[in-house]
Parts: structure tokens; sequence; C-alpha cells
């Protein structure tokens, strides 16, 4: 049985809520000049990185524009947990966290279940057991650790989310929690789930897509893009925010990136991009189908230029470490907890020392383990390769001889040796000579610190230096 509960709030924090909201629906009829001269200046004095900030401006823009097409439960959730959870509400939370661990995480990664209803070609977890160990009662647990920790944008991943029969009655169980899905899109078109999705408000479908029909169908399978046409015109019409996930692979690269596939999921409805270079990791894991180091280059121009083009808000976690800082791995920023509650850095860096089986999340956040990865990440000068993986794979071939952890799924060592790792050791070499030059140019255009930061204070410190006209060296 699933608590009912996992509000928390007392009554003057429900009226905030309340107020809050109100207070949105009548800020989003101000004319754009007009709201962003309200609200820019303070969002560019709080948020550490400067492309963070213009990435935040971006979302709040697309939303001003579209906000009468959501559904008003969407709107509800979305304002109440992103703007009042999270960023009036959750501050001390985070605070606390950041006194405990150094970092705040704000996101939490899960996949509930490895069980799947496609077999992808490349999939990233396709070894894994499918037999799911967190049960219900943990899960519904986890959530409410979550939002005791400030942790309130949850990330279900998989496996396929929806092939879960507990899924939603977990997401309407925590309504102060935001949840963004991985999803194929197939559960949702034959079960119908928008206008269910769209009264619960709290959930942010991305389906997976590798192009248009016949790429979509090649890897996931004969008559799949017809079933994710069918899901996004049923969210579109239901007033969901939702967008697509895809993996740029060297074959499909320059597609994903095109103006006519991004106006073609514009056009179903998506608002959200994300890109996620395929992963040498999983399934047959292949370089031969990683993006070249000039692949990702055009790829990383290409974002910047769909984001300021298109009313779809593009992001790449290869491509965008500028917006953050780098790897947000290990807790930096987010973390992964695998079908069998195994608590690793994230969804591609599958190893393990702690379980949530066995320990409450904090402890497993405070691991020596994640403690000694957040602490190496902020060695990595450059956020533009900022990946312990396959941009700088000596890191993590340090973690795994220093700490020993358990892989998370069968031949998940396999980049730590032989032919693999020497080819990531390559790989990384190329795109440091590529990518190198035009983070310089990036630290010439925009003042940059000169070592990365770790927690609340250390970032707003910086900044407010900067804004005195402070001089670092």
């Amino acid at each position: 049985m699933v608590a009912t509960g996992g509000n928390g709030k007392g009554l003057w924090e429900r009226i905030a809520g309340h107020g809050i909201f109100y207070a949105t629906e009548l800020i989003a009829r101000l004319p754009e000049k007009m709201l962003f001269n309200l609200v820019e200046p303070r969002l560019r004095e709080s948020l550490p990185w400067p492309e963070g900030a213009d990435f935040t401006v971006r979302i709040i823009k697309l939303l001003h524009r579209h906000w009468n097409s959501f559904h008003p439960h969407v709107r509800r959730r979305f304002v109440e947990n992103i703007f009042g959870n999270i960023m009036l509400y959750g501050g001390e939370k985070r605070r606390r966290l950041s006194a405990r661990l150094g970092d705040y995480p704000t996101i939490m990664v899960i996949s509930p279940t490895m069980k799947c209803n496609l077999r992808c070609t490349g999939c990233y977890s396709y070894n894994y057991d499918r037999q799911d160990a967190i049960s219900t009662e943990r899960l519904d647990e986890l959530y409410s650790e979550c939002e005791q920790l400030g942790i309130q944008f949850i990330v279900v991943s998989g496996g396929e989310p929806y092939i879960r029969p507990d899924t939603l009655e977990l997401f309407a169980a925590h309504p102060n929690l935001h949840f963004l899905t991985y999803t194929n899109g197939t559960i949702i078109a034959d079960r119908n789930l928008a206008p269910r999705l769209a009264e619960l408000g709290n959930v942010v479908p991305c389906v997976s897509v590798e192009g248009f029909e016949k790429e979509t169908d090649q890897r996931r399978g004969k008559g799949t893009h017809r079933k994710i046409r069918r899901a996004m015109l049923q969210m579109k019409e239901a007033g969901m925010l939702f967008g697509f996930s895809a993996t740029p692979m060297r074959h499909n690269n320059e597609l994903l990136c095109s103006d006519s596939f991004i106006e073609y999921y514009q056009d179903l409805g998506c608002r959200i991009g994300w890109y996620f270079s395929y992963m040498p990791v999983g399934r047959d894991p292949d370089l031969e189908l990683m993006p070249t180091p000039a692949q990702r280059l055009h790829r990383f121009h290409r974002i910047r230029a769909i984001r300021d083009q298109y009313d779809i808000l593009a992001a790449d976690f290869w491509c965008d470490g500028t917006l953050v800082g780098g790897c947000m791995s290990a807790g930096r920023t987010y973390f992964h907890v695998n079908a069998a509650g195994g608590v690793e850095p994230c969804v591609f860096h599958q190893f393990s020392v702690d379980n949530i089986n066995d320990k409450p999340l904090i402890d497993c956040l405070d691991s020596d383990y994640f403690r000694y990865i957040r602490g190496r990440l902020r060695d990595v000068e450059n956020p533009l390769r900022p990946c312990p993986i396959i941009d700088n794979p000596y890191l993590l071939r340090e973690f795994i001889d220093r700490f020993h952890p358990r892989p998370s799924q069968s031949g998940g060592d396999a980049l730590l040796r032989g032919q693999l790792a020497a080819g990531l050791d390559r790989y990384a070499a190329e795109l440091k000579k590529v990518f190198d030059p035009v983070f310089e140019q990036i630290r010439e255009r925009a003042p940059w610190p000169p070592e990365p930061l770790g927690t609340i204070e250390e970032k707003q410190a910086y900044w407010a230096g900067l804004r005195a006209g402070k001089k670092h060296a």
C-alpha cells in the first residue's frame, strides 16, 4: 500500500503555495519584456554559472509563451513544485545537505524496473538483472526521503517505467515531487495515459526517438514510431509538458540536430529535447557507434542554435557542461539508483558500493566512494569534456581501482581493459584537442571560476565578488 499523505506542509506553507500559483497566473499575463525586467536580474544574481542563467531565462520564456496551452493541473504543480518547493522552500534543506556532503544534489535518477517491452540495439541497460528488487513500500519511502533532503526533482528511467504497475500510484502519492520520465512511449499510447498524467500534473514524459520513422523503427522495432506519434498527439491534446529524448550516434548525429528533425517534433508538441550521446556500456558496447569529436563539436554548436531558434528547450549532457560547471554525477547535482537498489554515480557509471535496501539514502550519498568522486570531478578543468567514462577514462579506472565497487550489470567492467579501454583513451585525447580551444574562447568571453566550486556559499560568493568588481587570479 502506498502512503497517501506525502504532503508534509503546514497550513501557512499550503496557503503560500496557492498564493504563488495565483500570482504566477497573473504574472504569466504580463508582456514578456515587462516580465523579464522583473525576473532576469534576480536570476542572474542567484545562479552560479553564466550559461546556466541563460538557460533558465530560456525556460521561463518558453513557459511564458505557451503557459495557457498547458492543463491547469500541469501549471499548478509546476509552479508549486518548481517555484515553491524547490526554489522558495528548498533552500534550507539544501544548505543542511550541503553542510554534510559538501554538495547539494537536487536530482535523483531512479530505474524502478529494468523490464521493457522493447529490445533496442545498443541499450545501455540491456544486461541488468530483470528482477525488480525495490518494493513499492521502499520506493514510497525513498521518495519521502528525497522530499526531506530537498531532492524534489525525480527522473524515472529504466527499463520502461510505465511497465511497472505502481508507477502512477506513486506519482499521485507524492504531489510535491516533480517527476520526469524517460519512456519509449508505447505504453502511454496503448493505454492512453495522457489524460491521467495531465490530471496528476507533476509528470513530464520524454519519449525516446532515433530520428524519424525509419531510424526509430530500425533501432526500436517496426511500428514503434507510429505509437510514439500517437502518444505525443495524445499528450499535446491533454495539455501536457513533454519532450523527446535522443541518442546521437555516429550515423544519426547530424540528423538529430537538423532543422527538419526539430520542426517535426516541435509540431507534435514537444517543448523539451534531451540529448544523450551514445555510451559504450550495456549491450555489445561498440566504440564505432560513438559520435566522433568533430561530430560532437557540430552538436555543441547546433544545440545552442536550436535553443535560440526554436520553441524547444534543447540540452545535451556532454555538450552543455558549462551550464552546470561540469559533470554532475555522484551527488554533485544528481545520482542514480538502479532497479536492484544500487546507488550509482550516474546511469552510465554502473558501479555501486551501497544499496538503498540496506541503509538510508543520505548514508549512501555520504559514502567515501561518492565523496572521492565528487572531489576528483572538481579537478576536471574543462566542463565541455566532463565525463569520467569517455572524456577522462583514467578517472573511472582510478575510482574502480581505489574502491573496488560492484559492477551493476554483467560485463559492466569491460571498459576498464583491453581494446575498449585503449580506444577510449584515443577518443579522449582527440576530444581534448578539439574542445580545449573552445573552452578557452568561452573563458575569454565571460568570467569563469579559476577552479570548480562546490557548496552553494562558494558559488554565490564567487559571483557576488565578480559583480562587486573583485578580480580573481
